[in-house]
């Protein structure tokens, strides 16, 4: 051992990559779950329009191209609303 401590910071992760400042998570969050979620309906509907064929991995990548264009711009859109609708219906910890 060297005796220099390795630092820690917050703000890395394992990899030693740099976290994003906090205020990214309103760009983030909706970037990554309309990612995941179109991925996944474009997969099942796909799935259930052409069965298993051959090419069915590129028809599910250019479907799942085209639902990301139009499920990130709406996520950004529509999360707002979300927000309000969610701390209309939840309780807020501490009241």
């Amino acid at each position: 051992m060297t005796g220099k401590a390795s630092p820690t910071h917050r703000s890395e992760t394992a990899f030693r990559f740099r976290k994003l400042p906090a205020r990214a998570q309103i760009v983030v969050f909706p970037m990554i779950l309309s990612l995941l979620m179109s991925g996944v309906v474009s997969t099942i509907a796909t799935l259930k329009a052409v069965g298993f064929e051959p090419g069915i991995v590129w028809k599910i990548l250019q479907a799942w191209g085209v639902s990301y264009a139009i499920a990130f711009p709406s996520a950004l859109a529509v999360m707002p609303v979300v927000r309000k609708i969610v701390a209309a219906i939840v309780e807020t910890p501490g009241r």
